[in-house]
């Protein structure tokens, strides 16, 4: 079994080398390309596969499109009915992997907590084709993950993140919307209120973007 997985291991990696391959040659060479010894059961086509799978797409360039240094403000309520709490905060979006993922950092003072502190991975899974995320913040040693899906006039997306919450030690979800309007982003999140098991309205972040990065259309 332990051999299986490992020749598994070796076939994927050979494919995900022969896919680099494949896109750095030119057209005009490809012929000599696919003279290439494959793994064994492979076909040109799985190579195709995997080519597909590892090429940046217009999903990806729309997370890049954001690229840049984003300022404003926070308003967070701690549950349903509560007293808003208002603060600033800044984010830096970074395209990494030549344009396949991308990296948000933020931070922000929250009164009475002190300063806030997150770091963020998103892309686009071309395979399943879902928006991934992964987010880590100072507040908390628990890692959210998420999925998203972006809206049909492209402007937002909709990402669905779960993690296990500290109170009730279950499993739970936060939702949260962000939506690009020009310069101007907003995120609304709505989280889980683990007293009643109800969604309400958590968080809204609008930011604007400053510096020179290009504008999204």
């Amino acid at each position: 079994m332990k051999s299986a997985k490992l020749l598994t291991a070796a076939s994927i990696f050979a494919a995900a080398i022969l896919g680099s391959i494949a896109i750095a040659v030119p057209t005009q060479d490809r012929a000599a390309q696919q003279e290439m010894q494959l793994p064994p059961g492979w076909t040109q086509q799985d190579v195709q596969n995997m080519m597909e799978a590892g090429t940046p797409g217009e999903h990806h360039e729309f997370l890049a499109a954001g690229e840049g240094t984003w300022e404003g403000k926070t308003t967070m309520w701690m549950y349903p009915g509560a007293e808003p709490i208002v603060s600033t905060a800044t984010s830096t979006v970074k395209p990494i992997m030549d344009g396949r993922f991308v990296q948000v950092e933020w931070s922000g003072e929250m009164p009475g907590m002190g300063q806030y502190k997150g770091l963020g991975l998103y892309g686009y899974n071309n395979v399943t084709r879902q928006f991934e995320a992964a987010i880590v913040d100072n507040m908390g040693t628990t890692m959210g993950r998420g999925e998203g899906e972006r809206s049909a006039d492209g402007k937002s997306i909709t990402w669905e993140y779960t993690y296990t919450c500290p109170i009730t030690h279950k499993p739970t979800s936060m939702r949260e919307v962000q939506t690009y309007n020009g310069e101007e982003m907003t995120l609304e999140m709505h989280g889980m209120d683990p007293k009643s098991g109800k969604e309400f309205k958590s968080m809204v972040i609008e930011m604007k973007r400053t510096g020179n990065a290009p504008a999204r259309n």
